[in-house]
């Protein structure tokens, strides 16, 4: 049985943190959750995204990708799904790239945590860094305890990442100048998303 040692870890958490602060689908809906229903909102859809992606880095671990290897059209399913996801947020950051951002009613607990969960059940960046980045960084025949400590780990680290983004779009100084540069930023986030899912579409 492989050991998992720090080393392991130490990779693994630099680049799920390059991979969660990279423009995507998860990175722009806590941004808008936290610009529109402050603080509490943007966490608590964080923590709905951490948690997804925590079980589909557990998922890898168990074997998504032998899933994929003995069952083809599942990925290709999920790939093509995704991608169409990916190029549809692309069109609609583009197209509210100039439209102000207005305050809206704090949303439940229950449904900001819901709206995170189930975007990152169909969000290519979460499946593809679970399928192959973890097989890259972790040896084979983890123990049941280690895959908790890896799983438990990934949704730490990314409740981490996005309640400081929340946090911060919430302090005045950083909140206004995200709003005045808001239509670059969202037309820079569209391009990447729309590359991105191209690319999926595409190559896979």
């Amino acid at each position: 049985m492989s050991v998992l040692e720090p080393g392991h870890l130490l990779a693994f958490n630099l680049a799920l943190f390059f991979a969660v602060a990279a423009p995507g689908p998860a990175f722009l809906i806590c941004t808008r959750a936290s610009l529109q229903g402050g603080v509490r909102a943007g966490v608590l859809t964080g923590a709905g995204l951490a948690v997804v992606a925590g079980l589909w880095t557990l998922a890898a671990l168990l074997g998504l990708d032998a899933l994929f290897a003995a069952v083809p059209g599942a990925y290709t399913a999920m790939r093509l799904g995704g991608a169409a996801l990916v190029l549809l947020f692309a069109v609609l950051t583009w197209r509210d790239a100039e439209t102000p951002v207005t305050e809206v009613p704090l949303p439940s607990g229950r449904r900001a945590f819901l709206q995170g969960a189930a975007l990152n059940l169909a969000n290519p960046k979460s499946i593809l860094f679970a399928a192959g980045v973890l097989l890259v960084i972790f040896p084979p025949g983890l123990s049941a305890a280690a895959m908790a400590v890896i799983t438990v780990n990934h949704i730490l680290l990314e409740v981490l990442v996005y309640g400081t983004l929340a946090v911060l779009l919430n302090r005045p100084s950083v909140r206004a100048r995200y709003l005045a540069m808001k239509p670059r930023i969202m037309r820079a986030m569209a391009v990447v998303l729309a590359i991105l899912g191209l690319r999926l579409l595409i190559w896979g």
